[in-house]
């Protein structure tokens, strides 16, 4: 069944990590799959464009079906094999909501992070401000402490 998908990924990709573990907890063992190198700019390689013009990773195919946002492949592979292995989705109402808003929510995370971590590289050096960074580490800090609250509540 997993012989007739194929995972193009990157060492260190969250992204890539979540369908990898997707694959895992749907019991989808022997994928075609290959580790890409991000450094080397394999991503960008034919091979991958051809799969995801974008040339971002993770890369998925199944079949003649491509999905390349790493939450919609984990949602693909529930619907597609929702009787096989873990459940992805709870089943409570309450649970599928908070679900969706914590995935939507870790965009929030992961674009208050990449604002601190690339500030340096996007910003021309001209055009920086100590103010900048200072907002940014501050409103990942809260973000983070947002996160922490999440996980007190989670392990009462």
């Amino acid at each position: 069944m997993a012989k007739d998908m194929t995972l193009l990924w990157g060492s260190g990709s969250p992204p890539c990590w979540r369908v990898q573990i997707a694959l895992e907890e749907k019991n989808l063992q022997g994928y075609n799959q290959k580790l890409l190198s991000f450094e080397k700019g394999e991503h960008k390689s034919k091979e991958v464009l051809e799969i995801n013009p974008r040339g971002q990773l993770p890369a998925f195919k199944h079949k003649n079906i491509i999905v390349n946002e790493s939450c919609g492949t984990c949602f693909y592979l529930e619907n597609q094999f929702k009787s096989q292995g873990n459940p992805l989705i709870p089943e409570g109402a309450a649970e599928v909501g908070l679900m969706y808003q914590r995935i939507f929510e870790g965009q929030t995370l992961f674009q208050k992070l990449a604002d601190v971590l690339l500030y340096t590289r996007k910003v021309p050096e001209a055009e920086r401000h100590d103010s900048a960074v200072k907002r940014n580490r501050e409103a990942l800090k809260q973000e983070i402490q947002t996160w922490e609250g999440y996980l007190k509540v989670r392990s009462r």
